[in-house]
């Protein structure tokens, strides 16, 4: 995880983007790397962070950058015990993954049918703004000699895609390119395509709290790679 200073500094950078009102956002797949980040950004601008993990020793990592856990395996849980979660929420961030290890069946399990659940729990509760985590590489069809199970991957996060764009719902869908846990810089390179690249995943979180706040960008899906372009100006290039 990246230190508090590099934290403080990433939300000094996102104020540009900021409105006044507080907002509750519920992000699946709470306790990855970036679900982290974005809850500590959030929670430093006042706004309640809540983060759905499926192992209870996870809450404790959440309380540390000031989030709030609930246990609730998304691969169990039915549409109606995600909705029951929705209550009161103003924003959902999808950040679940099967994860480095996991095989082609839990792909599809987690980064399409969980995602979709998500989705439709958040059209029953009528939590408009929803944004995907995504990935480079989704728009297409992978290559014949793509790893098998990177490219179940990838065609699992495209049929999230696709379903998502069909909701009744404010969502964007964001790709980032190759994620490193290098120190955020704040400047990116924010488009419906971009070249293949990398970028910290500070610099995701920042992003991905930068379109909470604009709601211009629903409708939109935009890759993302470090760049020259301040994280706010490239968001307010889409309102």
């Amino acid at each position: 995880m990246p230190s508090n200073v590099d934290h403080h500094r990433m939300a000094r950078r996102s104020r540009s983007c900021h409105t006044v009102f507080r907002m509750r956002v519920v992000i699946a797949g709470g306790h990855g790397q970036i679900a982290l980040r974005l809850e500590r950004l959030l929670t430093l601008q006042g706004h309640e962070a809540i983060g759905l993990v499926r192992n209870p020793d996870h809450a404790a990592d959440l309380a540390d950058v000031g989030a709030t856990a609930v246990v609730l395996d998304l691969e169990q849980a039915t549409v109606a015990e995600l909705t029951a979660e929705l209550s009161g929420v103003d924003a959902v961030v999808f950040a679940a993954g099967a994860g480095p290890g996991s095989g082609i069946p839990r792909k599809d399990t987690v980064d399409r049918a969980a995602a979709a659940s998500l989705a439709e729990a958040a059209e029953r509760q009528a939590v408009r703004r929803y944004v995907l985590i995504s990935s480079m590489g989704a728009s297409f069809d992978p290559p014949p000699d793509t790893d098998e199970v990177f490219a179940a991957y990838l065609r699992a996060k495209r049929a999230s895609e696709d379903d998502l764009s069909t909701r009744d719902l404010a969502w964007t869908i964001l790709r980032p390119g190759r994620l490193t846990n290098d120190v955020g810089t704040g400047l990116v390179n924010l488009q419906t395509s971009v070249e293949p690249g990398s970028v910290p995943r500070d610099d995701v979180a920042a992003v991905v709290l930068g379109l909470l706040h604009e709601p211009a960008t629903a409708g939109t899906t935009l890759e993302l790679v470090s760049g020259d372009t301040p994280v706010a100006d490239a968001i307010a290039r889409f309102a």
